[in-house]
């Protein structure tokens, strides 16, 4: 399902607005690049992660990635990034997540240079890591890695 009219996709919603999982496509302009967006919903998991806008989410639990449901807590996910916040989100509300585009991140990747791919793995809470392993799932590119800008490539 693709939405792309009428999104504010920096508002948080108590009840759901939106099919969990749908997807809105901003389209480029001639200034400004396309940009996905999904509609999730946060749990702050077993760390109470407050769900900041501009950091990275990750699919909570096994089954999250199908449930549409995310946490910025690490150690909850299945390192498998989900995207990025464009709102602040408490437990159980609703919002929106950037999945493709350009994207700069509130807080510093645990590590990485331009160019490198970014993965979940090893990462600390709320941002991304540099991939060391094939059996990491990419989910982002470092685009300028000491102003926080990523590529993100989330699985939608």
């Amino acid at each position: 399902m693709s939405i792309n009219v009428g999104i504010e996709v920096t508002r948080a919603d108590t009840t759901a607005l939106y099919t969990l999982g749908a997807v809105a496509v901003v389209e480029a302009n001639g200034t400004t690049p396309e940009k996905h967006y999904k509609y999730v919903q946060y749990n702050a998991a077993t760390a109470a992660a407050a769900g900041v806008a501009g950091e990275v989410t990750y699919y909570y639990l096994a089954g999250g990635t199908q449930d549409n449901v995310v946490t910025s807590d690490v150690s909850d996910s299945v390192n498998i990034g989900a995207g990025v916040l464009q709102a602040a989100l408490a437990d159980g509300e609703y919002g929106w997540i950037q999945t493709r585009g350009p994207a700069t991140l509130t807080i510093a990747l645990t590590a990485g240079a331009d160019g490198n791919a970014l993965t979940a793995v090893g990462a600390g809470d709320g941002t991304l890591d540099v991939s060391g392993l094939v059996t990491d799932y990419i989910c982002a590119v470092a685009d300028d890695a000491s102003a926080n800008e990523i590529v993100c490539l989330f699985p939608e």
